[in-house]
């Protein structure tokens, strides 16, 4: 990947605050809560014609009885692995605290360049009073204020000065390449179904509800097949958003499902579908966005010869109209079907992206139309003259004739049918407009 800046730090001392100035948008959820920045969270920056990606870890607390703070610890090391450059946050109104010092200790150790960076140094004193964190041991180090920014160019040269301008315009590769956005309610299981396929912790899981508070992009490269990951939070039902972070969780898993192209919405198979996934569908169907249903926790299931298909069939009952939708039942903790699910999601995309030529459509279309005319309404027959596909990212089709208003939802449901039938169409909503000729 290369030039990845990584802000590690004890909670509280602004690190969220420093990575939302660098990649200049509300990436992170900031509250005051300790912990509350549960996930590492990258975004791109640019400074000087350089890009970069930063990684904000969460709050690292050695020595911890809290399953939280061990999954966390593990975090920061993956942090240090795997970037070019380490900033070290303190907070200068707390002074050097042993935690500070742990953490030191840890990053001392590494070959990489670390900054100590003092935050919320906005004044003659605080300037003065930060002279005090010489003592942890490294070369270099600079005042900021991350709230107001002051400081944080002249971090921002030294930082760069270890990367190459960038040549390559890795956002087309990217932009090319299907986005799939995993979704669900919270412990369904999403974040260990993400960390199955990418094979390392990537996300902390445990079972803390509402533990992946926001959206990850991992770029995934396996076995011949290359798409971007974007892990979502837990989406919660309204009712249930007690604190601002909850709210601002549902809106970054509403945000997700519509900047990806394929929705895998992630079912848990002991508690069954709700109201709030059935939602959820509709909306992915609104946007027009490809979608795969997967049955997680499936091993935990008592099961005959007819169990899978039951749960299919309730499934699809609540998500009429729409039902030529893959539905997977998997095991993430098994890693059970795991990778059909990303075949899957890959072949939806494809579908999504179909292009059918006007010729060949209307000679289907004809054939069809002609085997069951559309039903005459008030005396007045109606005579599909020609078909196009229409531009765009999902497939959509303008069918000309002479009365559009007399062609019913039921008949323009029959010609779904038959284009799906007749097409590789499973996964994608298609919208069908009659126009005038």
């Amino acid at each position: 990947m290369g030039n990845i800046v990584a802000i590690v730090g004890r909670p509280n001392v602004g690190k969220s605050t420093l990575f939302n100035r660098l990649v200049e948008q509300r990436k992170a959820i900031v509250d005051d809560f300790s912990g509350v920045t549960r996930d590492r969270h990258y975004g791109k920056s640019e400074w000087i014609g350089k890009e970069f990606t930063v990684i904000d870890t969460g709050g690292y607390v050695p020595d911890s009885e809290d399953i939280f703070e061990s999954a966390i610890r593990s975090q920061v090391k993956i942090a240090i692995s795997e970037a070019d450059v380490l900033l070290f946050m303190v907070d200068v109104s707390a002074g050097i605290t042993e935690l500070d010092k742990d953490f030191a200790d840890i990053l001392r150790r590494t070959k990489k360049p670390v900054y100590v960076v003092v935050n919320k140094v906005d004044n003659i004193n605080r300037e003065f009073q930060s002279h005090e964190f010489w003592g942890l041991g490294f070369k270099e180090m600079f005042t900021i204020s991350s709230a107001n920014g002051s400081g944080t160019g002249e971090l921002l040269d030294q930082v760069v000065s270890h990367f190459e301008v960038s040549e390559e315009d890795t956002d087309a590769v990217a932009d090319a390449l299907p986005k799939i956005a995993v979704v669900g309610r919270p412990n369904v299981g999403k974040s260990s179904l993400v960390n199955a396929l990418l094979g390392e912790e990537r996300n902390i899981v445990t079972d803390i509800a509402g533990t992946t508070r926001d959206t990850i992009h991992s770029h995934y490269k396996l076995f011949d097949k290359e798409f971007v990951l974007v892990d979502t939070a837990g989406i919660r039902r309204k009712a249930k958003v007690k604190e601002d972070i909850e709210f601002y969780s549902v809106m970054r898993s509403i945000k997700a499902l519509e900047n990806c192209d394929v929705v895998v919405l992630v079912i848990d198979a002991v508690v069954g579908i709700d109201s709030q996934e059935i939602n959820l569908i509709h909306l992915a169907v609104k946007n027009g966005k490809g979608l795969v249903i997967l049955v997680n926790k499936w091993d935990l299931i008592e099961k005959d010869t007819k169990t899978a298909k039951n749960f299919e069939t309730v499934i699809l009952e609540k998500m009429k109209p729409f039902v030529d939708v893959p539905i997977l039942f998997i095991s993430a903790t098994e890693k059970l079907r795991i990778f059909k699910a990303v075949e899957l999601a890959l072949m939806v995309a494809e579908n999504r992206k179909r292009k059918i030529a006007t010729h060949e459509l209307n000679e289907f279309i004809h054939e069809i139309v002609e085997a069951y005319p559309p039903p005459a309404i008030k005396g007045k027959f109606v005579k599909i003259k020609f078909a196009t596909q229409l531009p765009g990212q999902n497939p959509k089709f303008a069918l000309f004739c002479n009365h559009p208003q007399y062609v019913n939802e039921s008949y323009k449901r029959y010609l779904e049918n038959k284009m799906r039938e007749h097409y590789p169409l499973t996964g994608v909503p298609i919208t069908i407009f009659m126009r005038k000729k």
